[in-house]
């Protein structure tokens, strides 16, 4: 059976900034680490540290082989690989969905000559999903999304097997770009697929490689930020190859981001401040599938919960789930907990985090480090000390200090762990959108950025479903035709949105599509004002 066929069974149908950069200065310090995790930490700042570690020497600086004899790679020590192994063999016991897809297509090798480069967290679920995607043929070097959430000996364990991996925890801002360009521009070797994670890979192929991007078959995008990215690129004409927006496909927006970060949240913070959270105020700034899984963690352990949003109708559905919905700047003084998960640039700002009150606690579960304004507070008068790993006391000339989490990174992953099993859901999803756009026959995707088929979710999710033994029930022939289905499915519309508010961009066409649609059934007394609201 051709990998064309595999993919046919499933019947795919079509679905129609620059780099934020970060301060330059940054150093390398060594404390403590717990078993799952890395003894390497780095700061990007000017203000004054109270601890006096050392540097360590930078995996840049060292000449390490593997077993193979072959040094393709920069990892933090390859001597962890073994321990590394364990890490995956452990993840791919609660991953046993995408081990299914695996031993299904295995034999097919329907990724077989794809090269893929991939720039995401590299932990071991990840690396559940690379092992993959090499059993199903494809060549991959790699590299991380975050400074802070590589696991080291799981980088190893992949260098270990061949995968050419240039990550560690803690690197530098110098140290990110330079891993980024080492898997990209290797000699004898060309990206023909890119996996990203924040876009940043994405650009740094279009701005630095331009020949090769246009030689790239498909793009495959899981967060909120880079499929921003991809749609500004597509919206100037400057996207030259197809792109698949799994950040809002079901199985990412309703699972990972959802339930995963419903889970996460409460981990990430205690071990990072040992807080306790009932009675405690906190703010959740934005109500999207990530806000909505930590304020439901947060309002389960007793903790008065506010949501800051400017979409009414995310709005609405927090004041229905029992939300106060505020301006931040109407708590900021009595909150003790600020929680970001907004995709957005200063939301927390200077002024406000200036007006918070003695020991405050300020993180971030968004993807990209710019929803707090963490550049500000380097400054002379303020003081950083770090007082555990991922943990920075800011110190005000006053004495008052405010409890920063991993400097404005992902808190989740970067300073806890994340539920295995959801895990298994996105990646699930990301190989196969790899696989469907690197067999797509010529024609069936333009230069533009998709939704993942119906089809697609639907599959991913029947995959995960033995794992609690459910059974789904099955329609008859007469209800089939009664509601106008496929007895197999998908038994969705595309525009169905499992009760989240789509954020998708439209284009000119769809958003009169949709006028003449509504213009057809608003009754007239209302038309004028519909015509206001469409024009403000």
């Amino acid at each position: 059976m051709s990998s064309i066929t595999f993919y046919n069974q499933i019947q795919f149908v079509e679905d129609k900034q620059e780099f934020s950069r970060f301060p330059t200065k940054a150093g390398r310090r060594s404390l403590s680490r717990s078993i799952s995790q890395s003894s390497t930490d780095s700061y990007s700042s000017a203000a004054s540290y109270t601890d006096s570690s050392d540097d360590e020497t930078s995996p840049r600086d060292k000449t390490q082989l593997n077993s193979k004899g072959t040094s393709d790679f920069c990892v933090k020590n390859i001597k962890q690989a073994e321990f590394g192994r364990r890490e995956i063999e452990i993840a791919e016991q609660d991953m046993s969905a995408l081990i299914s897809l695996r031993k299904r297509a295995q034999g097919e090798k329907p990724l077989a000559g794809a090269k893929i480069v991939g720039c995401t967290h590299i932990t071991a679920q990840t690396a559940v999903l690379i092992e993959t995607l090499v059993a199903l043929g494809a060549q991959c070097r790699w590299t991380a999304c975050n400074i802070y959430s590589t696991q080291n000996e799981v980088a190893a364990a992949l260098s270990e097997i061949g995968v050419a991996v240039f990550a560690w925890k803690g690197e530098s801002e110098d140290d990110f770009w330079w891993c980024i360009d080492k898997c990209v521009n290797m000699e004898g070797w060309q990206p023909n697929m890119i996996l990203d994670d924040g876009g940043d890979l994405t650009h740094w192929v279009y701005k630095k490689y331009p020949n090769v991007f246009k030689k790239i078959r498909g793009i495959v995008e899981e967060s909120v930020t880079g499929v921003h990215r991809l749609y500004q690129l597509s919206k100037a004409g400057k996207l030259c190859v197809p792109a698949m927006n799994v950040n809002d496909s079901v199985t990412k927006q309703k699972f990972d981001n959802l339930y995963c970060c419903r889970e996460s949240i409460l981990d990430g913070l205690k071990r990072t401040t040992d807080v306790m959270f009932g009675g405690k105020q906190v703010v959740v700034c934005g109500y999207g599938e990530v806000g909505k899984g930590c304020t439901a963690a947060l309002k389960a352990m007793g903790s008065i919960v506010y949501v800051t949003e400017i979409d009414p109708i995310c709005a609405l559905q927090a004041c229905m789930d029992g939300f106060r919905v505020v301006k931040l700047n109407e708590v900021i003084r009595q909150v003790d907990v600020i929680i970001t998960c907004t995709g957005n640039k200063n939301v927390v700002t200077r002024d406000q985090l200036d007006r918070m009150k003695n020991g405050s606690i300020v993180c971030n579960m968004g993807h990209s480090n710019t929803e707090i304004d963490v550049a500000s507070l380097r400054t002379p008068e303020l003081t950083w000390e770090r007082v555990r790993s991922q943990v920075d006391h800011v110190i005000w000339p006053d004495g008052k200090r405010v409890i920063l989490l991993a400097e404005g990174r992902l808190l989740n992953l970067s300073c806890s762990t994340v539920p295995t099993f959801v895990l298994s859901i996105t990646a699930t999803t990301q190989a196969l959108a790899l696989i469907e756009l690197y067999n797509a026959p010529e024609g069936r995707y333009k230069q533009d950025v998709y939704l993942l088929p119906k089809k697609m979710d639907e599959y991913v999710a029947s995959l995960h479903l033995p794992t609690f033994d459910a059974h789904l029930t099955e329609l008859s022939d007469e209800q089939a035709k009664y509601l106008g289905l496929n007895k197999n499915g998908p038994f969705k519309p595309n525009y169905y949105r499992y009760n989240h508010p789509s954020k998708i961009p439209l284009n000119d066409t769809q958003i009169s599509d949709l006028c003449t649609i509504y213009l057809q059934w608003i009754p007239t007394s209302t038309t004028y004002m519909f015509s206001l609201v469409q024009s403000s």
